[in-house]
């Protein structure tokens, strides 16, 4: 617990203490989809979507991934995104049923800038949409809309001091407990079981 007497708890003391941003920065958001947006878009394979509950209710980030533009372009103020199966939790919808603003990070692998999209979202089962992100014969369970309010470029320094694409600073995965070890652990379950699960949905349920 770090003392109160150092919390940063209003916008004054966040000012002073960081100061203000210049020039373009202070305005970098742009209210639509542009070339380069749509072109990053298309070519990224993974985002994080981050929600939050109401009073003080949970925050979420849930990541999704699929083959590069996998996020579908509506118009200059509106993506959808495909909800594959996953773990039936739904952490993210229920939040944004009572709060749709959401926020989106976008990634390219050997890329170090990063896309950022804030917004509204809802929640459709729209046939004619769903059948325009089938993989494998598969419709997805549900697409997510995003309204865009936001959009704008996010440099890549955390990216460059993380080195997060450089191959010879990732790790052996046989370092790091498998899904079935950390369930053990943490719930008390059949570890072996739970990894026999998760193979069987990596090969066989990721549509």
């Amino acid at each position: 617990m770090s003392n109160t007497a150092y919390k940063i708890n209003s916008i004054e003391k966040l000012q002073e203490h960081y100061g203000n941003p210049k020039g373009h920065l202070s305005q970098k958001e742009l209210p639509k989809l542009n070339i380069h947006s749509k072109h990053f878009i298309s070519i990224s394979p993974f985002m994080v979507l981050s929600t939050s509950a109401v009073n003080d209710g949970p925050a979420d980030a849930s990541p999704r991934g699929d083959a590069p533009g996998f996020v579908k372009i509506l118009d200059d103020t509106t993506i959808a995104i495909p909800d594959r199966p996953g773990n039936r939790r739904a952490d993210s919808f229920h939040n944004i049923i009572v709060n749709p603003e959401v926020g989106l990070l976008f990634m390219v692998p050997g890329m170090n800038e990063i896309l950022r999209i804030n917004g509204r979202a809802s929640l459709t089962l729209d046939p004619l949409l769903l059948e325009k992100m089938v993989v494998k014969e598969k419709h997805p369970k549900a697409a997510l809309i995003v309204e865009i309010r936001d959009v704008y470029m996010h440099c890549g320094k955390a990216i460059i001091r993380a080195d997060l694409w450089n191959p010879e600073k990732h790790i052996d995965r046989k370092d790091f407990p498998t899904m079935g070890q950390l369930n053990q652990d943490w719930y008390g379950v059949d570890g072996k079981k739970i990894d026999e699960r998760y193979e069987d949905a990596i090969e066989n349920d990721l549509y």
